[in-house]
Protein backbone atom coordinates (compact mmCIF):
# COMPACT_ATOMS: atom_id res chain seq x y z
CA UNK A 1 0.00 0.00 0.00
CA UNK A 2 2.86 2.35 0.86
CA UNK A 3 4.56 1.65 -2.48
CA UNK A 4 1.49 2.48 -4.61
CA UNK A 5 0.96 5.80 -2.76
CA UNK A 6 4.58 6.74 -3.43
CA UNK A 7 4.19 5.82 -7.10
CA UNK A 8 1.09 8.03 -7.44
CA UNK A 9 2.82 11.00 -5.77
CA UNK A 10 5.88 10.62 -8.01
CA UNK A 11 3.62 10.35 -11.08
CA UNK A 12 1.77 13.54 -10.16
CA UNK A 13 5.09 15.32 -9.57
CA UNK A 14 6.43 14.21 -12.97
CA UNK A 15 3.19 15.30 -14.72
CA UNK A 16 3.37 18.76 -13.11
CA UNK A 17 7.02 19.03 -14.16
CA UNK A 18 6.18 18.15 -17.77
CA UNK A 19 3.36 20.70 -17.85
CA UNK A 20 5.73 23.35 -16.48
CA UNK A 21 8.31 22.57 -19.20
CA UNK A 22 5.65 22.81 -21.94
CA UNK A 23 4.37 26.12 -20.52
CA UNK A 24 7.89 27.59 -20.39
CA UNK A 25 8.62 26.42 -23.94
CA UNK A 26 5.48 28.19 -25.17
CA UNK A 27 6.36 31.38 -23.30
CA UNK A 28 9.94 31.44 -24.57
CA UNK A 29 8.72 30.88 -28.13
CA UNK A 30 6.09 33.64 -27.77
CA UNK A 31 3.43 31.07 -28.62
CA UNK A 32 1.37 31.16 -25.45
CA UNK A 33 -1.93 32.69 -26.53
CA UNK A 34 -2.84 34.48 -23.33
CA UNK A 35 -2.90 37.92 -24.92
CA UNK A 36 -6.04 40.03 -25.00
CA UNK A 37 -7.66 39.87 -28.44
CA UNK A 38 -9.40 42.78 -30.10
CA UNK A 39 -6.46 45.11 -30.59
CA UNK A 40 -5.92 47.21 -33.67
CA UNK A 41 -3.41 46.71 -36.49
CA UNK A 42 -0.81 49.17 -37.72
CA UNK A 43 1.61 48.91 -40.62
CA UNK A 44 5.27 49.93 -40.65
CA UNK A 45 7.78 49.57 -43.48
CA UNK A 46 11.48 48.97 -42.92
CA UNK A 47 14.49 48.71 -45.24
CA UNK A 48 15.92 45.90 -43.10
CA UNK A 49 14.26 44.00 -40.25
CA UNK A 50 17.29 41.92 -39.24
CA UNK A 51 16.09 38.85 -37.32
CA UNK A 52 12.64 40.17 -36.40
CA UNK A 53 10.04 37.41 -36.34
CA UNK A 54 6.28 37.16 -36.17
CA UNK A 55 4.96 37.16 -32.57
CA UNK A 56 7.91 39.33 -31.45
CA UNK A 57 6.92 41.89 -28.83
CA UNK A 58 6.07 45.50 -29.59
CA UNK A 59 7.29 47.70 -26.73
CA UNK A 60 6.93 51.30 -25.71
CA UNK A 61 9.08 52.54 -22.81
CA UNK A 62 9.98 48.90 -22.12
CA UNK A 63 6.34 47.84 -21.70
CA UNK A 64 4.85 45.25 -24.07
CA UNK A 65 1.99 47.01 -25.90
CA UNK A 66 1.43 44.52 -28.72
CA UNK A 67 2.86 41.80 -30.96
CA UNK A 68 4.21 41.54 -34.50
CA UNK A 69 1.44 39.84 -36.48
CA UNK A 70 3.07 39.32 -39.86
CA UNK A 71 6.06 40.27 -41.99
CA UNK A 72 5.99 40.31 -45.80
CA UNK A 73 8.18 41.73 -48.55
CA UNK A 74 6.54 44.43 -50.66
CA UNK A 75 7.14 43.34 -54.27
CA UNK A 76 7.16 46.90 -55.61
CA UNK A 77 9.34 48.79 -53.09
CA UNK A 78 11.33 45.80 -51.76
CA UNK A 79 10.70 46.94 -48.22
CA UNK A 80 9.67 44.70 -45.33
CA UNK A 81 6.04 45.41 -44.46
CA UNK A 82 5.50 44.67 -40.77
CA UNK A 83 1.96 44.44 -39.42
CA UNK A 84 1.74 44.89 -35.66
CA UNK A 85 -1.27 44.36 -33.43
CA UNK A 86 -1.49 46.87 -30.61
CA UNK A 87 -3.48 46.01 -27.48
CA UNK A 88 -6.70 48.07 -27.36
CA UNK A 89 -5.81 49.99 -24.19
CA UNK A 90 -2.80 51.69 -25.85
CA UNK A 91 -2.95 54.60 -28.31
CA UNK A 92 -0.13 56.22 -30.24
CA UNK A 93 0.12 59.57 -31.99
CA UNK A 94 0.44 59.97 -35.75
CA UNK A 95 4.10 61.03 -35.44
CA UNK A 96 5.12 57.86 -33.61
CA UNK A 97 8.52 56.43 -34.56
CA UNK A 98 8.88 52.65 -34.98
CA UNK A 99 12.37 51.18 -34.53
CA UNK A 100 13.69 47.64 -34.51
CA UNK A 101 15.85 47.12 -31.44
CA UNK A 102 17.59 44.20 -29.77
CA UNK A 103 17.25 43.15 -26.13
CA UNK A 104 20.83 43.17 -24.93
CA UNK A 105 23.78 42.52 -27.21
CA UNK A 106 22.56 39.28 -28.79
CA UNK A 107 18.97 39.04 -27.49
CA UNK A 108 15.66 38.88 -29.32
CA UNK A 109 14.63 41.66 -31.63
CA UNK A 110 11.46 43.67 -31.05
CA UNK A 111 9.64 46.71 -32.41
CA UNK A 112 9.94 49.81 -30.26
CA UNK A 113 7.34 52.58 -30.54
CA UNK A 114 8.17 56.12 -29.43
CA UNK A 115 5.16 58.41 -29.34
CA UNK A 116 5.54 61.97 -30.54
CA UNK A 117 3.68 65.14 -29.61
CA UNK A 118 0.94 65.16 -32.26
CA UNK A 119 -2.62 65.57 -31.02
CA UNK A 120 -4.06 63.10 -33.56
CA UNK A 121 -3.87 59.36 -32.91
CA UNK A 122 -3.22 56.41 -35.23
CA UNK A 123 -6.33 54.39 -36.06
CA UNK A 124 -6.72 50.77 -37.12
CA UNK A 125 -5.08 50.18 -40.50
CA UNK A 126 -2.92 53.31 -40.41
CA UNK A 127 0.72 53.30 -41.41
CA UNK A 128 3.56 54.43 -39.17
CA UNK A 129 5.51 56.67 -41.53
CA UNK A 130 8.65 57.22 -39.45
CA UNK A 131 10.70 54.05 -39.08
CA UNK A 132 14.25 53.08 -38.22
CA UNK A 133 15.59 49.78 -39.51
CA UNK A 134 17.48 47.21 -37.48
CA UNK A 135 21.20 47.66 -36.93
CA UNK A 136 22.99 44.62 -38.29
CA UNK A 137 26.01 43.73 -36.16
CA UNK A 138 27.92 42.17 -39.06
CA UNK A 139 27.45 45.31 -41.17
CA UNK A 140 28.66 47.57 -38.35
CA UNK A 141 31.77 45.41 -37.81
CA UNK A 142 32.46 45.46 -41.55
CA UNK A 143 32.19 49.26 -41.68
CA UNK A 144 34.48 49.58 -38.67
CA UNK A 145 37.10 47.28 -40.19
CA UNK A 146 36.86 49.05 -43.57
CA UNK A 147 37.33 52.47 -41.94
CA UNK A 148 40.34 51.18 -39.95
CA UNK A 149 41.85 49.67 -43.10
CA UNK A 150 41.40 52.93 -45.03
CA UNK A 151 43.00 54.90 -42.15
CA UNK A 152 46.00 52.56 -42.22
CA UNK A 153 46.51 52.81 -45.99
CA UNK A 154 45.77 56.54 -46.03
CA UNK A 155 48.21 57.30 -43.20
CA UNK A 156 51.18 55.47 -44.76
CA UNK A 157 51.34 57.65 -47.90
Amino acid sequence: MQRSTTDVVVGIFVAIGLLAVVFLALKVGNLAGFDVEGGYRLEARFDNIGGLKARAPVKSAGVVVGRVESIVLDRETYEAKVIVEIFPEHRFTKDTIASILTSGLLGEQYVSLEAGGDSAYLAAGDRISKTQSAMILEKLIGQFLFSKASETTGGSK
